[in-house]
């Protein structure tokens, strides 16, 4: 009995033997698991990619796209101003010889245009004649006028001193001689009246012939007192007279002379002025005239010499819209476009663009392997001949962000395969390492100005080590000092590390108290003090000037919004100061304020004074009364870097009229 108990009990320990040593199994596999994936979870090499630095040979270098074209070539443009269209053009890859006619371009509207012109010459050419006859028929005239003023001016001359030396002597005398002839006349016919009266006493002669003689002395006598105011009148009257009106006459007829020369003067300068005008107005005619005739030749592009033609859209497409358009009959051209290449010799360059980040490593001379798309079996060996000193213009144009340079490389091979547009890669060698420590680029960061890897300890932690790097691929980069080959970095590094705090330190400046921290502080107190003293200023407010973004709500007392930004309502003293302000002044303050905004502030700012424009003035009183009701005073102070306003008001939108 006793037995078969022991049995029992064997039998019912040995499930629970089974069960322990499962549960024990279960345990150990438990911890195993844990320790690979718990505690491996913690490794940080298991939960970020990394890198093992590497030791060998490294190539640097820059690969850019471009395209073949050939080293000498000529290149025929369209010299025909404004745009034209195409009539025919010769077929690409034609093989021409020298003379041959490329291009013909549809140069009918010029055609019309320089008939009109030939009219304007003509008409031009009339009136240059016109004007050359109206000169000298002027100079005639004013020629003319001027002699018979000289001639009258000689005639006055001549009558004045005649009258003074001939006719006034003459006159004289001959008043003196009627006096004296008077004077006898009298004394003969007293004479005689008194042998007439002695007769007539001794009765010898009649009464009559007595009162005959007296009346013959009587006329004597009146005749010589006729004679002597004659003569007196000569002297003190006429001859003075006739002198005043002879000098009159010499005076007016100098002044009649100088007014001819004068007028024959101011004629012949109109005269040759409109001469001058006709010369020149024929001279600009006939220049356009001769302008169309050298754009009607240019109509016709020939051949300047034997070669392959090469459309120049294709030989290079462009980043225009127009440039990328195949050449074809009907297309429109603009001058001064590039349209033919014609080889000269079979040498070819490879021209690239390179990015402006690639310049400090590019220079000329540097060799450059290219390969050639409709070429992967070869690789052609190049020299990086030039590198253009300003951008590619069109590329800016159309994307002003970027900025490439072009760059010619001279290809060694003269391979008859290798044709002008051909598309390729160039690879410039910048420099060639045999034997350096290099890791991927994006391991580097730059923590305080100083190159910066992660690297993986023994233990598994991540430590931060400073390096010096050398130049880079774009892929990896040369660690010149700081890590062994062999050692682990993790290729993701925390970028938190490379911010920069906000204000903590200037760009490009490793002290804070250097020089160039010390002059930008300068710039920036003398700024602000400016800004204060300005008149707007003090129109605004110091709320104004320092906080202000537009559509910034209200964030309690004294609070400007967001980042202490915010339109500030000003004080009533601001407010008398700006209703003094003239409508000119208040702009000119409006307009300094804009400067200091961002483009999206000063369009919102643009849109409120619009629209406070378009309120009535009761309207405008009631948002003002809302907004003073809707914040307390304060300095508008708030948790920007911008965040002092010493406005009172809101921080809400205020239209700029306002102010």
């Amino acid at each position: 009995m006793a037995t078969n108990d022991k049995r029992v009990n064997s039998s019912a320990r040995k499930p629970l033997r089974l069960i322990g040593a499962a549960v024990l199994l279960v345990a150990v596999v438990l911890v195993v698991l844990w320790l690979k994936v718990v505690r491996g979870g913690e490794d940080p090499t298991n939960s970020m990619p990394t890198f093992v630095a590497k030791r060998g040979p490294l190539i640097i270098s820059v690969l850019e796209n471009g395209a073949i074209k050939a080293k000498e070539q000529e290149v025929i443009r369209n010299e025909v101003e404004g745009t034209t269209a195409i009539v025919s053009i010769v077929p690409e890859g034609t093989y021409v010889k020298k003379g041959d006619l490329l291009i013909e371009l549809d140069l009918s509207k010029l055609t019309d245009t320089r008939i009109d012109q030939d009219i304007k010459v003509n008409n031009a050419h009339a009136a240059l004649i016109n004007a050359q006859e109206t000169l000298k028929i002027t100079e005639s005239q004013g020629q003319s006028d001027e002699d018979k003023a000289e001639l009258t001016l000689r005639f006055a001359q001549q009558d004045l001193t005649q009258y003074q030396a001939g006719q006034y002597p003459n006159d004289e005398m001959a008043s003196v001689n009627k006096v004296q002839e008077a004077n006898e006349v009298l004394i003969r016919a007293q004479e005689t009246l008194k042998w007439s009266q002695t007769l007539f006493d001794e009765k010898y002669l009649s009464e009559t012939e007595l009162m005959a003689d007296r009346l013959a002395t009587l006329k004597g006598k009146n005749s010589l007192t006729v004679a002597q105011n004659d003569l007196k009148f000569l002297k003190d009257y006429t001859r003075q007279r006739k002198v005043d009106q002879l000098e009159s006459d010499v005076k007016q007829a100098k002044m009649a002379l100088d007014r001819a020369i004068a007028k024959a003067n101011a004629n012949n300068v109109q005269a040759k002025a409109d001469l001058e005008a006709k010369e020149q107005e024929y001279k600009r005619q006939a220049a356009k005239l001769e302008k169309y005739d050298v754009q009607l030749s240019k109509s016709k592009l020939i051949a300047p010499t034997e070669g392959m033609v090469v459309y120049a859209t294709s030989a290079r497409g462009g980043f225009g819209r127009e440039d990328r358009r195949p050449l074809a009959d009907g297309v429109t051209v603009t001058e001064r476009q590039e349209l033919i290449y014609i080889p000269k010799s079979t040498s070819a360059v490879a021209e690239v663009d390179v990015h402006e980040a690639s310049l400090k490593k590019v220079h000329a001379g540097l060799p450059a392997i290219v390969t050639v798309d409709a070429l992967p079996d070869k690789k052609f060996i190049g020299t990086v001949a030039r590198i253009a000193p300003l951008p590619n213009a069109q590329n800016m144009f159309m994307n002003p962000d970027l900025k490439v340079y072009t760059t010619n490389i001279e290809l060694e091979s003269d391979d008859p395969g290798l044709r002008s547009g051909m598309s390729c890669k160039a690879e410039i060698i910048v420099e060639q390492y045999r034997d350096v420590v290099y890791v991927p680029v994006q391991s580097v960061l730059r923590i305080g100005g100083q190159p910066t890897i992660s690297v993986v300890n023994e233990d598994g932690n991540i430590e931060d080590r400073k390096v010096e790097i050398g130049l880079d691929n774009d892929i990896m980069v040369m660690i010149a000092s700081g890590l062994k080959e062999g050692e682990v970095v993790v290729m993701t590094p925390d970028l938190k590390k490379a911010a920069v705090e906000p204000g903590s330190q200037l760009t490009g400046s490793r002290d804070a108290n250097d020089t160039v921290a010390q002059r930008i502080n300068e710039k920036l107190k003398a700024a602000n003090e400016a800004q204060l003293r300005s008149p707007a200023a003090s129109a605004e407010g110091p709320g104004a000037l320092r906080g202000g973004q537009p559509g910034s709500q209200a964030a309690g007392p004294g609070q400007a919004g967001p980042g202490g930004q915010g339109f500030q309502m000003p004080s009533p003293e601001q407010m008398q100061r700006l209703k003094n302000m003239t409508p000119e002044e208040r702009e000119k303050a409006f307009q300094e304020r804009l400067k200091n905004m961002t483009p999206e502030e000063r369009d919102q700012a643009e849109k409120m004074r619009q629209r406070f424009q378009n309120m009535s003035p009761e309207e405008r009183e009631k948002m003002r009364q809302q907004r003073r009701g809707s914040g307390g005073p304060g300095d508008g102070t708030g948790p920007g870097p911008q965040g002092r306003g010493d406005g009172a008001g809101s921080g809400t939108d205020r239209p700029e009229k306002e102010q």
